[in-house]
């Protein structure tokens, strides 16, 4: 509207705002989201779900269509400590085709240790923005999900043995442990096969 006391015919027109087009960067920088696990799939295009996962409020849900892992490990790294506030990790590798988060990439927050940034960026901790439990750790072509998040169900044996699916093949950067695990799992000392095989109490085995 045309100020009081002057002539609106004499006033030019303003530029329309453009709002069709959003800027190259964010296309490119927001691509994630229509990438898994963070696309909404159908029902049908995603399969029958084997497993169903929470953050602690719930907020946040994920579902999984794998009966199980391709690989499982406890990390004793220092990060993973900090990061759990506990000794240490336990993490199962998944492909990330086969998760999917129930709400899309909504209410998710991020962190790049690497980069030490909240923006998206592989490798990255996914968390839930609300409760901030840790969800996952998303590396480039796969992601470390945890299985305390994962529903459980049935008799205490059942349980035991749907967890038993989960069970790690090793122990990583067994060196930074805070406290000694005799449960006969092989041990490295960093990365496994890439390291040294260490016995429960932490001494080098000869190979």
């Amino acid at each position: 509207m045309a100020e009081m006391g002057t002539d609106s015919a004499e006033m030019p027109l303003p530029t329309p705002a453009v709002t069709n087009n959003p800027p190259e960067n964010t296309i490119h920088d927001e691509a994630w989201k229509h990438r898994a696990p963070y696309h909404k799939v159908s029902h049908e295009r995603f399969g029958p779900v084997k497993w169903r996962a929470h953050c602690q409020c719930r907020k946040i849900s994920y579902v999984i269509r794998q009966d199980r892992p391709l690989n499982a490990k406890f990390c004793h790294c220092r990060g993973c400590q900090v990061m759990h506030g506990a000794p240490f990790q336990w993490a199962a590798i998944f492909h990330k085709e086969d998760v999917s988060f129930v709400n899309g990439s909504s209410g998710l927050s991020f962190y790049s240790s690497s980069l030490n940034t909240q923006k998206y960026h592989t490798p990255t901790k996914v968390s839930c923005s609300f409760c901030h439990t840790l969800i996952m750790d998303e590396g480039r072509n796969t992601c470390l999900l945890f299985p305390q998040l994962i529903e459980f169900a049935g008799s205490p044996e059942e349980k035991k043995n749907q967890r038993n699916l989960f069970k790690p093949t090793c122990h990583i950067f067994y060196e930074q442990r805070v406290m000694d695990i005799p449960d006969g799992i092989p041990k490295w000392s960093a990365m496994n096969d890439d390291s040294d095989r260490l016995d429960d109490r932490g001494n080098k085995i000869d190979q």
